[in-house]
């Protein structure tokens, strides 16, 4: 029995002494992380090789810059090395620094190009070094790799030229903030819905890298529309039920008005029949592990989700545009995926030939009363034919004449045309998802196949319009790309958004209650002929939300109307403070003027405490993800 109990005492002693060695090396470890540009024009540099090497074990370690020029070496062991810069027709750099344990040293390095009578054989030059320490509390995300079922990783990629040098072509459309409006001059606010979803995953794959996303990336209205939300699923006639709720700002005195949509919810099994043609690019830009091969997993995983009563056809472009494969019952899945497989990727990008193309295809396979759709996959970099967004707008609000909608997948990094994909899916009466693992696919293709394949309801506007009598001024959080005018609500040749089967659609305004709020309140000087009496009636009513909408083979719109009455109450829904939450996170990510005294700690715990059921983990992602840009932004 002795024995025994000294064997026991003798492995727990082992066990400890293993543990407290982790334990101790973990905390001899630092960070060193910097950015790389060009002296002369400040701009970043990316693709360029950094060295790392020990100076004592001659260990060497080496990163490329990413799209923003930035690099990191996370978890180097505390010690002295020589840092060496290197990148075609730049000089070399070379500079000796100290790691220490639980610090993050910055080494920003701008890069001299080099003299044109300069060889790769010169000696290492030492160029203007900005050198700063930084202690931390938590380690940056940097180059992390997701563990998905992909292997795909996120990181934010580039693309070369022809010398060599690596240069960031990502595309996006600039934003304008909304601001408050004085409800006494303009009361009503008008916008078409939006169920796009990229700009999460595409912000999401920047933080991940250990970037700070472009703020044309940053796209509040479809971070929040990302989730799905808790509302009634709708009953009678109309497809997709309201909900409206008003609680306190989290970050002004304000009031903040929720308003959510639902799309009536179909299962798989009861989808009509669908007649798909996958427009896909092959063009050279796709020749990457995260484009192309990932595009053709995610294919696959659509594929074995549909049913025998469905079809597929298979349209690519390159330097020209060809049918790989003509429509095929979706029960014939070997010949598909065989056809997938034998995809490569090499030439120009005609993407105008392809879409007509495509278009084409779907109209002589054309099922009536089931679903036709073009599934364009692409990084969006169109660059042979018709490639202006002016003439991709007037082709496709063309095609969409025919009945045929669009979803747009975006792939890969480096040279990702965000804004040419928005708009292609918003004049194509379709929806626009960015793929950046596998993960993503399986949400976008699998789990939500009816959201993603099955419209509902097209051209879907909201109107409200507050009351004067309660509300002094408001404020539209995001859809600033998707604003109409008032008179374009009752306008039914004016094209909207669309919805598709179990979408749901969350809209956020920041109100200033009458005689209160934080002094948001805009300077307009009065009105000279403008009627400004409040009809004093209606004083409960905080406003009134209008929707319009019509069937996916309609062209006159159905109106739906309901009022909110203002009632005071600090205990709101888990959807609530959890789309809050994502607005507010949002706002921090582009430095808005209108976050107020918001904190990344206060998105954190406003999305702990409303996580909810949280079935497929998104929320807890979400959380995961604020606490990355947390450890960025600082």
């Amino acid at each position: 029995m002795k024995t025994r109990n000294k064997n026991i005492q003798r492995f727990f002693l082992i066990l400890f002494t293993f543990f407290s060695l982790g334990l101790n090396a973990q905390t001899s470890l630092g960070n060193l992380a910097g950015r790389i540009s060009d002296k002369e024009t400040t701009k970043s540099l990316a693709g360029v090789e950094i060295k790392l090497k020990n100076t004592t074990t001659s260990v060497e370690i080496s990163k490329k810059s990413d799209a923003s020029g930035n690099y990191k070496f996370s978890g180097v062991k505390m010690g002295t090395y020589t840092l060496t810069v290197s990148a075609s027709h730049y000089m070399f750099s070379g500079q000796t620094v100290t790691i220490e344990a639980n610090k993050t040293k910055t080494v920003n390095v701008a890069l001299e190009k080099a003299p044109k009578s300069v060889n790769s054989e010169m000696e290492p030059v030492m160029l203007e070094i900005e050198d700063k320490e930084m202690s931390h509390d938590r380690i940056a995300p940097s180059q992390n790799k997701r563990a998905d079922m992909s292997g795909f990783g996120y990181g934010v990629g580039s693309v070369s030229n022809s010398e060599g040098i690596y240069h960031n072509t990502e595309a996006y459309n600039a934003i304008e903030e909304n601001g408050y409006k004085l409800t006494t001059t303009s009361p009503v606010s008008t916008f078409s819905v939006d169920v796009d979803a990229a700009s999460y995953s595409n912000v999401r794959r920047f933080l991940m890298a250990g970037q700070r996303p472009d703020n044309g990336a940053v796209r509040i209205e479809e971070m929040i529309n990302y989730f799905d939300y808790d509302y009634p699923n709708p009953t009678g006639k109309d497809p997709f039920s309201i909900t409206t709720e008003i609680g306190d700002c989290p970050w002004s005195k304000n009031k903040l008005v929720h308003i959510g949509l639902q799309g009536q919810r179909i299962e798989k099994d009861n989808l009509p029949a669908s007649n798909l043609v996958f427009l896909l690019d092959v063009s050279g830009s796709m020749n990457s592990p995260n484009k192309l091969p990932l595009l053709k997993s995610s294919l696959k995983m659509l594929v074995n989700e549909l049913s025998e009563k469905d079809r597929i056809a298979i349209v690519v472009y390159a330097g020209a545009a060809g049918v790989v494969l003509n429509s095929t019952p979706a029960s014939n899945s070997g010949q598909i995926l065989e056809a997938l497989d034998r995809l490569e990727a090499g030439g120009s990008t005609a993407g105008g030939a392809g879409i007509e193309l495509a278009y084409k295809v779907a109209q002589e396979n054309f099922i009536k009363a089931g679903n036709n759709r073009v599934i364009l996959a692409t990084d969006g970099d169109f660059n042979v034919g018709m490639s202006s967004q002016s003439a991709m707008q007037e082709l496709i609000e063309k095609k969409r004449e025919s009945g045929v909608f669009l979803t747009c997948l975006g792939f890969g990094t480096g040279n990702l045309k965000d804004s040419q994909m928005e708009l292609l899916a918003d004049k194509g009466n379709g929806n626009y998802a960015y793929i950046d693992n596998l993960l993503e696919a399986k949400k976008v293709l699998v789990t939500e196949i009816g959201a993603t394949l099955l419209t509902i309801a097209k051209d879907v506007k909201i109107q409200v319009e507050f009351n004067p009598a309660l509300v002094e001024s408001y404020r539209l959080i995001g859809y600033e790309n998707r604003l109409l005018n008032t008179e374009d609500f009752n306008d039914d040749k004016k094209d909207a958004g669309e919805i598709g089967a179990g979408h749901s659609v969350t809209a956020l305004y920041e109100v200033v209650m009458k005689g209160e709020g934080d002094g948001t309140k805009p300077s307009v000087d009065p009105l000279r002929y403008q009627n400004s009496q409040i009809n004093s009636t209606l004083t409960n009513e905080l406003l009134t939300v209008k929707f319009r909408y019509k069937a996916p083979d309609g062209d006159v719109s159905q109106l739906i109307e309901r009022n909110l009455t203002y009632k005071s109450t600090t205990k709101t829904s888990d959807n609530f403070r959890f789309s809050a939450a994502v607005a507010g996170f949002g706002m921090l990510l582009r430095n808005s003027e209108f976050k107020g005294t918001l904190l990344f700690d206060k998105v954190i715990q406003m999305a702990s405490q409303a996580k909810g059921e949280d079935a497929n983990g998104y929320r807890a992602e979400f959380i995961r993800l604020v606490e990355a840009a947390k450890s960025i932004y600082s």
